[in-house]
C-alpha cells in the first residue's frame, strides 16, 4: 500500500467516524427537539406556532454537511494545492 492510498483511507476512516457521531448527536437533538417544539403566544388568543420537524433536520443536517465540505476543500487544498484535484 502507498502512502497516498494510507493517508486517504486514514481520512476515510475518520470522516466515517463524524458521520456516526453527528448522526447520534443528531437524533439527540431530535429527542429533545420533539418534547419541546411550541411556542405559545401571551396574547389572549392562545394560538400554538409549531416550526415542522423536518424543515429542523433538514437545515441542521445542510449546515453540517456544508461544514464537513468546507473542511475537505480546505484538506484538499493544503496536500495538493488545488480546490478540485485534477482540475487546471
Amino acid at each position: 500500500m502507498s502512502p497516498l492510498s494510507g493517508f486517504l483511507a486514514v481520512i476515510v476512516f475518520f470522516t466515517a467516524i463524524l458521520v456516526a457521531y453527528l448522526t447520534k448527536q443528531f437524533q439527540n437533538e431530535n429527542s429533545i427537539y420533539s418534547s419541546s417544539n411550541q411556542m405559545k403566544k401571551t396574547n389572549t388568543n392562545t394560538k400554538v406556532k409549531t416550526i415542522e420537524k423536518e424543515k429542523v433536520v433538514a437545515e441542521t443536517l445542510n449546515g453540517r454537511f456544508a461544514m464537513l465540505g468546507l473542511i475537505a476543500a480546505m484538506g484538499a487544498y493544503l496536500t495538493t494545492g488545488q480546490i478540485i484535484p485534477g482540475f487546471v
